[in-house]
Parts: structure tokens; C-alpha cells; sequence
């Protein structure tokens, strides 16, 4: 069982506190600020690419790392490159869709209601391109979730929703924009979390998941108390859930 304790900390604070502080620390808005160079370097993305491949089969492990090492033509031992080990193949999943987002940037939104059915595209999206791994995605997210990776993951989890909003059309930074921020960083997590147990054809009950969170986040949006609650009520959530698969928080 993983021991993941400070996420309980990380998460279940109200949306004052700390985590919400740092989803307020913007720069600037999007990843084409986020990557001001590529994330990657050649051979890191060259094992890392071929690493995933193996993940359907192999999990999100070293054995996957070392098979992508030498797939891409490098001996064992540069898996050093790597000192996260298997959570490295994680990390680059999640840095490679989120960047791939930008490919299926819808068309300029004209209404509000526009950018709202932007974000559900977007997030459906990026929700999609876990589907080859799905099978596997229970063990990422115990490795997101411990102590040491959790920085990263949150950090991560934080430039999504910065690029779910812009690509949809929301690049107004406002102060309501942090809320919406901290709004979908939780039900996008909390999608992810649900998409592990969903066995619908397509995995449209994950949709209506998404769909429904969205919704409720729309109807609380010009109130930022409730947004508070509600965003530490889905945060909540994704710790029950990690709990329910087996992590110790």
C-alpha cells in the first residue's frame, strides 16, 4: 500500500489555503509560456516515447523505462537520465497531452456558453488520450500521489487547467479566474479518477461525469465561497477515491 499522507494535506484544505495560493501563483497563462523550451531533450524524449509504448503491457514501471531505453537504441544504464525511475514515463504522458491539446484548439468562442462547451471538449479530449493505458492508469496515479512526486503532480494538474482555459477562449485573467483555475484542476482530477472504474462502452459514463461536474462548477461560479466548498468537496472526493484503490492517505 502507498503511503501517500501529505496529500490529504495537499487536497482536503479549503480553497484559501496553500494548494489554492499556488494554483494563484500564475506567470503568465498558457504552456506557450510553461514550455519556453521543449520539455524534453532529444534522447529523453526518444526513450520516454518508446518507454510508453511497452506501458500497456508492462505498467508504469522501470522494466517499461529500461525496454523503451534500448528500443530507442541506448544501453541500459542511460536510464540513469531518469532519476524518478518509472514516474518519469508518467510525467511525460502528462506533459505530451496536454501540449498535444493545442492540435485541437477549437474556433475563437463568441458567447460565454461557447467557452463552457470549449472546456468540455478539451477536457473530454485529454480524458481520451488515456484510453490505451487505462488498464494501467490506478498505478500512475498512486505514483502521482506520493510525497515526492506530488509537487510535480500538482504543478502539472495546474498548466492543464491553465491550458484548457485559454484554448477555449477564457484569457481574461481575472481574479475569478484563479477560482475557475482551482474549479478545474479538482474536476478534471476527479474525471481522471473515475475514467480508472468505468466500464461503459466508449466510456461515455465518464462523460456524463465531466459533463455533470462542469455544470455544477457553472452554477456556483459567481460565488467564490461556494466554489471554495465545492472545489474542497471534489478534492475530497479524488482522496476517497485513491483511498478506495488501495493509497493510504
Amino acid at each position: 500500500m502507498v503511503n501517500v499522507r501529505p496529500l490529504r494535506t495537499a487536497l482536503k484544505r479549503p480553497a484559501h489555503s496553500n494548494w489554492f495560493r499556488f494554483l494563484q501563483r500564475s506567470r503568465r497563462y498558457h504552456s506557450y509560456d510553461h514550455e519556453a523550451s521543449p520539455p524534453f531533450t532529444p534522447a529523453e524524449d526518444a526513450i520516454l516515447s518508446a518507454a510508453l509504448s511497452h506501458v500497456p503491457a508492462h505498467g508504469f514501471t522501470n522494466a517499461a523505462l529500461t525496454k523503451g531505453a534500448r528500443d530507442a537504441g541506448y544501453l541500459d544504464v542511460s536510464t540513469n537520465l531518469f532519476p524518478t525511475g518509472a514516474f518519469s514515463i508518467v510525467n511525460y504522458h502528462l506533459v505530451i497531452q496536454r501540449l498535444a491539446l493545442a492540435k485541437h484548439a477549437p474556433s475563437t468562442p463568441q458567447t460565454h456558453s461557447d467557452v463552457s462547451s470549449n472546456i468540455r471538449t478539451l477536457a473530454l479530449r485529454r480524458l481520451q488520450a488515456n484510453k490505451p493505458i487505462i488498464h494501467q492508469w490506478q498505478d500512475a496515479l498512486a505514483l502521482l500521489s506520493t510525497p515526492i512526486h506530488l509537487p510535480t503532480s500538482i504543478r502539472e494538474l495546474a498548466f492543464l487547467s491553465d491550458e484548457l482555459l485559454f484554448l477555449a477562449g477564457s484569457t481574461t485573467v481575472t481574479s475569478a479566474w484563479y477560482t475557475n483555475r482551482a474549479a478545474l484542476a479538482a474536476i478534471y482530477a476527479s474525471a481522471d479518477l473515475f475514467m480508472t472504474t468505468d466500464t461503459s462502452k466508449d466510456f461515455v459514463e465518464t462523460e456524463g461525469f465531466l459533463t455533470r461536474r462542469l455544470e455544477e462548477g457553472m452554477r456556483l461560479k459567481n460565488t467564490l465561497g461556494g466554489v471554495g466548498a465545492w472545489v474542497g468537496m471534489q478534492a475530497g472526493g479524488v482522496v476517497n477515491g485513491l483511498r478506495s484503490k488501495g493509497v493510504w492517505i
